[in-house]
């Protein structure tokens, strides 16, 4: 009886080591290839508007655009300097197949988070998502437009506390550009 329960027992290992053996590595969404030209390191400048956030002013920052985890994400890391101090943060990008929209979310240095969708259409990205900032919840839409070799990128945002209601929040101009040497 030991011996039936052994040979089974080896039977059904065996069974599932050659049952994963023949199921394929899952692999990316071709559609995350629309974000290759946004990959990279990039250098802004940046304006805010005066909104019930804060006065207008004036930044500038850099940030990095890379792939990670098997090819799935993309990963922003920025930092930008005002004359306030400095902010930094951390943003993942997706691809949801079923929206077939790019699903993001972001976390920032002051404990703010965001997260929303957006496509990109050409040289052309829209996004929309959500702000939480201080406790309060604002709405955000934005424009991208890059230029036909993705070495530059103009940006408008606008913000709503209401849904209704939009102002503009900033505009940003970016370049892309070497990576800073490492430290």
């Amino acid at each position: 009886m030991q011996r039936i329960t052994l040979l089974l027992s080896l039977l059904i290992v065996c069974f599932a080591t050659a049952t994963q053996a023949q199921t394929t590595a899952p692999k990316p969404d071709p559609a995350l290839k629309q974000l290759h030209g946004l990959l990279g390191h990039w250098t802004y400048t940046c304006e805010y508007q005066a909104t019930p956030l804060g006065p207008a002013s004036k930044t500038t920052g850099e940030a990095t655009n890379q792939i990670i985890l098997g090819g799935f994400f993309v990963k922003v890391q920025w930092t930008e300097k005002a004359a306030n101090g400095a902010l930094e943060g951390l943003e993942v990008d997706r691809y949801d197949p079923e929206s077939k929209k790019f699903a993001f979310s972001g976390y920032q240095n002051d404990g703010t988070t965001y997260s929303g969708t957006f496509e990109v259409k050409g040289t052309t990205q829209t996004s929309e998502g959500k702000f939480f900032i201080g406790g309060k919840q604002y709405d955000n839409r934005a424009t991208w437009v890059y230029s036909a070799d993705w070495t530059t990128v103009d940006g408008k945002s606008e913000l709503s506390a209401d849904g209704k209601t939009w102002v503009p929040w900033f505009e940003q101009k970016m370049t892309k550009a070497k990576p800073a040497a490492k430290k």
